[in-house]
Parts: C-alpha cells; structure tokens; sequence
C-alpha cells in the first residue's frame, strides 16, 4: 500500500506521493511512486501510481515507450500504432492515452496475475500542464476510465486515503497558498504514517505554480528532513494543547 495526494487549487498544482512498498510486516522497501513523465517548456506531465507494483510500472514503461492502438482504433490502419505521453495536445488527451495504458495492462500483465489469484488493481493521479493551458489534475480508476478535479473537492487520493482526509477536507479551499497546502499536506501524510506501516517516508513532491512559464519544482523529503520532523513534533504538541482547552463532557458523573 502507498498514499498518493494531488491537490489543484488557484496557485498550482501540488502532487505527493511516498515511496513504501511492502510484501508483508518482515518485507518493506522504498520505490519511487511519483513520476515525471515528460518536463520540457511545452508540456510538463507527472503521475502518481498506487496499486500493484507490476501493473503501476508497466503503465509508467507504455507511456513513455508508446501505448498499443488496437481494439476499436478510429481507422484500421492506425492498429498496433504506438503513442506516448509526448504527444497528446490536451491534459485530457493525455489522461484518455493513461486510461487505454491501464486497460492493456490490465489485459497482460493482470490476466498472468489473476491467474495466481493476486490483485493487479493500480490506479493513477496524473498532473501537468500543456502548452498555456492551465494545471490539471485527474484520477485515473484500475478499470481505465477517469474524473477530472474540481473546485468543490480540489483535491485527489489515492491508496491509504482515510488516516490523511479529514485535515484536507477542513482546510484546503482552491484559494489555499501553495506553501500553507503543501504544510497541511505534510500534515495528511503524517497521520497516515503514524496510524498505517503500510505508508512511510521519503516522500517525493511536485509543485507546478499556475502562471505561464512556471517550471515545476521537485524535492525528496528524506527521513531526517528538518522541516518535516519539526512540523509533526510541534502539531502532536498543539493537538494535545487544543485538546486540554475543550471542557470534559459536562453530563458524566464525578470519576476522581
């Protein structure tokens, strides 16, 4: 299990993934999960995998190395073409090309594994700009098809979802300050780590400021980060002083 989160507010785009992946308490390991697909001045496009490690990494390998055209190709002799994320001219192009990337997939790789009774399902955010078009952010599903974020919730999870969703449902607005939604992001991803051994860091993130030109800033958040062990040591302390401020239910008895 990973948690992935993307967040498409005013400012930009943010994605965040970390990097364990595990076979069982006594085989865990790190694994880059957050992807740059493609970064020139033209396009700039990430993605996010959760899921099946074989199923993710086979996704990643077609879009850069050309999707198979076939069953039901617009014209026959586009059959057995191959096309790769460097080519779509719209972010939605772009998510339908990872959608068909998922399906074939899931019709080699998830057939070999079903056969063994183990689950292939993978699911996939996938971020980025093209040309002048504005960022865009869209949660790609293990059957293939995609919804796209929007302002009523502008943000999108994907793996172990629930220990880091109630801070970002009470805080994260479109108008949230990319430094405030990248702090309360570190935030989500503290509580999943602290309840869930399945997620751990580094943590790998990408911030794609919306303006024309912006190139995206990339950074890995190690295990001895500074900031990072800072920001969760000073929320478990201002958590346990927020607590001690709220009155004890007034209708129980008398315990002491």
């Amino acid at each position: 299990m990973t948690y992935c989160l993307g967040m498409l507010l005013d400012a930009g785009l943010i994605m965040i993934a970390d990097t364990r992946t595990n076979a069982g308490v006594d085989d865990i390991s790190s694994y880059r999960k957050l992807h740059c697909l493609v970064d020139t001045p033209e396009r700039c496009i990430f993605a996010a995998s959760a899921g099946n490690l074989s199923t993710t990494q086979m996704v990643i390998s077609l879009l850069r190395e050309g999707v198979p055209t076939r069953n039901g190709a617009p014209d026959a002799e586009d059959e057995g073409l191959l096309r790769t994320i460097a080519e779509p001219t719209t972010m939605f192009r772009a998510a339908q090309l990872v959608g068909d990337a998922v399906r074939f997939a899931n019709d080699t790789v998830g057939k070999a594994l079903a056969a063994l009774k183990i689950s292939a399902s993978s699911s996939i955010l996938l971020g980025g700009r093209i040309g002048n078009q504005p960022p865009a952010l869209y949660l790609i599903y293990s059957a293939g098809n995609f919804i796209e974020c929007k302002a009523d919730v502008p943000f999108f999870q994907i793996g172990e979802t629930k220990y880091g969703r109630p801070i970002l449902d009470r805080v994260i607005r479109t108008s949230t300050p990319l430094g405030e939604a990248v702090k309360i992001a570190f935030l989500s991803f503290d509580a999943s780590i602290r309840s869930n051994l399945a997620v751990g860091l580094p943590l790998d993130m990408m911030i794609l400021p919306n303006r024309t030109g912006a190139r995206p800033y990339q950074r890995r958040i190690e295990v001895n980060d500074p900031y990072y062990n800072d920001l969760s040591l000073r929320w478990g302390d201002l958590l346990n002083d927020a607590a001690q401020t709220i009155p004890d239910p007034p209708f129980l008895p008398d315990l002491d």
